[in-house]
């Protein structure tokens, strides 16, 4: 028998998830390129891409039906492909990138036209998360809170001071529920900065995951970013009509650029209409091989090859510490070798520390100032 969703026979309104899929993964290239970015290749510890394991923790939350991608051109064909149970009409593309707000507005405005008051979740399409079951739960309680017309966060209990995650600056719980308010959204930090915030007990992580009403999250679009809001319902309003190209093409690109936690969220944790629920669900960004090493399963000497299928590709004798993701087909050989990170690709290969991780990104800017495009 096929499982209902979970808010089947309850007074509540429809759940739409939107799955913003963009933006190359630089930290992890040369793996993850332009034409076929991080979240379509299977970094989880199993043969499922990020993609395809975002969907599949939403299924006990809503369904295929009220599903959305939100992908760019170049990335259509590759997301039907691994999404071959979502409608093709579900799969919105976006010209050109335009940040975060476009994109999530795109969705909202689209959904508010099938449904005016539907709610709906937005969760990238490159996150990892270890407790599904966790997660799920602490995502019905946002949607509790979005049924009251809040716009709601899930933060992330911090489990150390990080530097290179934005932070959520809460209030006190109201009521006996687990929601907090949101008071202000706070920049990535310095590390003595971090360091108070993990002590305060106040800050949680900010993992761009947001849940609410669409007409709540339209109207607060309408007040902060006016312009903005004219242009997304008339594209959603030619959506599906022999219009759609056109205005489109012609709409899209004169939008602004702009991030939604810019765009909308703080100015509306500023007004009060901001909340969020904690959640510790071993949450992961997949920001670069470092964390993937981090994350996925290791052998007993801590070294971690990437891809179910790798592991004949690979030989290590007396090495520790090791990031190795083949990916050319041939073997790849490691002997007296400490805390590295390779990735071998059919045109490129990556040897660097562990610790050096996140500059990987400047490699990928040195190669387009030296108009290399086709390594990125």
């Amino acid at each position: 028998m096929a499982s209902v969703p979970w808010w089947f026979g309850h007074d509540v309104l429809m759940f739409y998830a939107v799955i913003p899929a963009g933006g190359s993964g630089t930290r992890l290239w040369p793996l993850s390129r332009a034409g076929h970015p991080k979240f379509l290749h299977p970094l989880t510890g199993t043969p499922a891409s990020l993609l395809q394991a975002t969907v599949d923790r939403l299924s006990p939350l809503t369904t295929p039906e009220c599903t959305l991608v939100v992908t760019g051109a170049a990335h259509v064909a590759a997301v039907a492909r691994q999404l071959a149970g979502l409608p093709e009409e579900n799969i919105l593309v976006e010209p050109s990138p335009r940040d975060s707000c476009a994109a999530i507005a795109l969705a909202a405005a689209v959904i508010a036209e099938r449904e005016p008051t539907a709610v709906m979740g937005s969760f990238a399409a490159d996150h990892l998360i270890g407790d599904a079951a966790s997660w799920a739960e602490t995502v019905r309680q946002a949607i509790r809170g979005a049924e009251q017309g809040l716009l709601m966060t899930v933060g992330i209990t911090p489990t150390r001071p990080e530097t290179g995650y934005g932070y959520l600056e809460t209030g006190e719980p109201t009521g006996d529920g687990p929601l907090r308010p949101v008071l202000e959204f706070k920049e990535k930090p310095a590390a003595e900065v971090a360091e108070g915030y993990v002590r305060s007990g106040r800050h949680l992580w900010n993992a761009s995951m947001f849940v609410w009403r669409v007409d709540v999250f339209l109207a607060e679009l309408a007040r902060q970013q006016p312009a903005l809001h004219a242009g997304i319902v008339a594209i959603a309003g030619a959506w599906g009509t022999p219009e759609q190209d056109d205005v489109l093409g012609t709409v899209w690109p004169t939008l602004p650029k702009i991030s939604v936690d810019y765009a909308v969220m703080e100015g509306a944790a500023t007004a009060g209409r901001v909340a969020t629920v904690p959640g510790d669900f071993g949450w992961n960004d997949v920001g670069d091989f470092h964390t993937l090493g981090d994350v996925l399963p290791a052998d007993a000497d801590g070294n971690v090859v990437l891809g179910a299928d790798a592991k004949p590709e690979v030989l290590l004798r007396d090495s520790s510490g090791l990031v190795v993701v083949p990916h050319s087909g041939r073997l790849v050989a490691a002997l007296g070798l400490r805390d590295l990170i390779v990735v071998d690709t059919p045109d490129a290969l990556l040897v660097c520390p562990r610790d050096r991780a996140q500059d990987v990104k400047k490699l990928v800017d040195e190669l387009k100032e030296r108009g290399e495009e086709g390594l990125v």
